[in-house]
């Protein structure tokens, strides 16, 4: 009875390393290894799809299109609120400058509805509509910032109440800036996050606009 006892304690302290051990850390080692494998071939898998987006985005003319539209959008702004240009000279019973900002908010009202319609009844003409869309609604933006940037930089004795034309701006810029990381694929972890900005800056913007006009013409 001793002997085994101490047969068992013998083996329990044997510091040689048992055959099931042995294949145990060889499993986990096949695991570790094989962990790795997949681990490359996604990040392989991913860097492959991100570098066909991107030379995909390269070959977009309407890519390269929205590029000039955001610069030129800078510039005029600039331009436009450090004087560099006049645009405050009268056409008709209202200044060139409100002119720009009315052509840009009618279109993106009208022509916003009409896509989402147009795009479902004629399917085959999408990726026309959506290049009108968004090129369109670009340069709508750079007329509105035009306005905007204009009426910012009057002097302090004729500075206007912008009250709900600010509101009305960023909703646009969010409009504007969500609709390109939607169309040019830009983030695309967050899509879902970007299409949901883009609708609700889509339908604050028709609250927004509705207030604005009532503020302009003094009924509220």
């Amino acid at each position: 009875m001793c002997g085994v006892v101490c047969w068992l304690v013998g083996l329990n302290f044997n510091p040689k390393p048992k055959p099931f051990l042995s294949i145990f850390h060889a499993c986990n080692r096949a695991r570790g290894e094989e962990r790795k494998f997949y681990t490359l071939v996604g990040t392989t898998e991913v860097n492959s799809l991100g570098e066909k987006r991107l030379t995909s985005r390269l070959k977009d003319g309407y890519f390269w299109a929205a590029v000039l539209i955001i610069l030129a959008t800078i510039y005029f702004s600039v331009a436009t609120y450090l004087r560099w240009f006049d645009l405050g000279f009268m056409v008709g019973q209202y200044r060139f400058n409100h002119w720009l900002g009315w052509t840009g908010t009618v279109f993106v009202a009208i022509f916003t509805p009409l896509y989402y319609v147009s795009k479902r009844r004629y399917p085959k003409r999408g990726k026309a509509l959506l290049g009108i869309h968004v090129i369109g609604n670009l340069i709508a933006f750079l007329l509105i910032s035009v306005h905007f940037a204009h009426q910012v930089g009057r002097s302090p004795q004729y500075y206007p109440d912008l009250g709900t034309g600010v509101v009305l701006y960023l909703v646009m810029l969010v409009m504007a800036f969500t609709g390109i990381f939607q169309r040019f694929q830009l983030a695309q972890s967050q899509g879902r996050r970007w299409r949901f900005l883009h609708v609700s800056a889509a339908i604050s913007f028709y609250l927004v606009i509705f207030v604005h006009v009532l503020h302009g013409i003094e009924l509220i």
